[in-house]
């Protein structure tokens, strides 16, 4: 008999999720981390996180964050404390461009209540904007900020109040699989039947366990946080201004997120330079930070006063930046979920969904769109 039935490497938001769910389902997990999650070293943090229904990226999202929603939901409900924050959403470009024409076909494809809103419009219904003349603007009041770090800290917690092993900063070295498979750390080696890797940017370093090429880039993105400096600062806080998304004129999105305590935050979406959690530079540069005010303040003018905080972050990247969920060869070791910087808001649901496969073969998703078979 093994001694767990399931091992997770890493406990970001997927391993967490997924420690959780098989907890809950009576599994005896085993799950490591070569860190203390939640923790600022890779892409489970940053105080808040978007999540949104419209999803530009594909319909098939769609009804993957639905779940979601309904698994925070209960999630947050079980611990008493909030992690997810209303605002309703704005993805603001060109009315032809791939933010807004994206956004546009996931709330038609799945009968999602939205707004079109013109520059006037969007200008007056919030002050706290500027778009330019010619951007319109689609609205969903469902979407908002989930807070990652208690997001994570509730998924472990839940999972070892039911009986999951936790093993913190002890990192995975490697493993085989055979019959079952024996996980080696660097403080022993674990027998468990199926094994669970989201191990995000720290993937890469497990290539030799893997036995197949998995093209991934890790990428080094930024999160900057400031104060705003307008007299009326009400109107970027958290109750008055949705989360946004901004196609700009170069074709690259940018993200701002209302102030919900620790000044407005944003970002540029997949800009940052390829690297890994070894070799990452991660100061952030006063010329990376002047970067970031002066296009916040393009869209959100006032905003951009004193610098509070800036963070990295890093993006675990495929190349059609879709998600993998996918076994590889014999069926004992789950790939689950390298992101691509935008799968923080699913993990509830993806957690669920590796539980489902480990355990009982299948799920409730058609998971196709995430094999690993598309890179062959």
């Amino acid at each position: 008999m093994p001694d767990f039935d399931i091992g997770i490497v890493g406990l970001g938001a997927m391993g967490s999720a997924s420690a959780l769910a098989l907890a809950k389902r009576g599994a005896r997990v085993v799950a490591f981390d070569g860190l203390e999650p939640p923790h600022t070293m890779g892409s489970s943090h940053g105080h808040t996180r978007i999540i949104r229904e419209a999803y530009y990226e594909h319909p098939l999202y769609v009804p993957l964050v639905r779940r979601a929603y309904e698994l925070w939901d209960e999630l947050e409900r079980e611990i008493g404390k909030a992690l997810f924050r209303k605002t309703g959403g704005i993805m603001v470009g060109p009315e032809g461009g791939p933010l807004f024409s994206g956004a546009l076909e996931s709330a038609k494809t799945h009968g999602l209540a939205h707004e079109v809103l013109d520059a006037a419009a969007l200008a007056k219904r919030f002050p706290a904007y500027l778009p330019r003349a010619d951007w319109v603007g689609l609205l969903e009041q469902r979407a908002g900020m989930l807070f990652p770090e208690r997001c994570v800290e509730a998924q472990l917690a839940g999972a070892r109040a039911r009986g999951a092993v936790l093993r913190l900063s002890e990192p995975v070295v490697r493993w085989h699989s055979r019959r079952r498979v024996a996980v080696e750390t660097t403080a022993g080696t674990y027998e468990v039947e199926r094994l669970i890797v989201a191990a995000g940017p720290w993937l890469p370093a497990l290539r030799d366990s893997l036995g197949v090429a998995i093209p991934l880039e890790v990428e080094r993105q930024l999160s900057h946080w400031f104060e705003p400096e307008n007299t009326d600062a009400s109107r970027y806080s958290a109750g008055q201004c949705p989360v946004a998304l901004w196609e700009m004129p170069d074709g690259d999105v940018f993200a701002t997120l209302p102030d919900e305590g620790h000044g407005v935050k944003c970002g540029m979406h997949h800009a940052g330079a390829s690297t890994s959690p070894e070799q990452v530079n991660r100061s952030v540069t006063q010329g990376e930070n002047a970067v970031a005010r002066e296009l916040l303040e393009t869209v959100m003018p006032g905003a951009g006063g004193r610098l509070l905080e800036a963070r990295v972050c890093l993006y675990t990247n495929t190349p059609d930046r879709h998600f993998i969920i996918d076994w590889l060869a014999g069926d004992r070791v789950l790939v689950l979920s390298p992101c691509s910087g935008h799968g923080f808001k699913f993990a509830s649901a993806i957690g669920e969904i590796a539980a489902q496969l480990v355990l009982d073969g299948k799920s409730w998703l058609d998971l196709k769109p995430f094999s690993l078979a598309r890179f062959t």
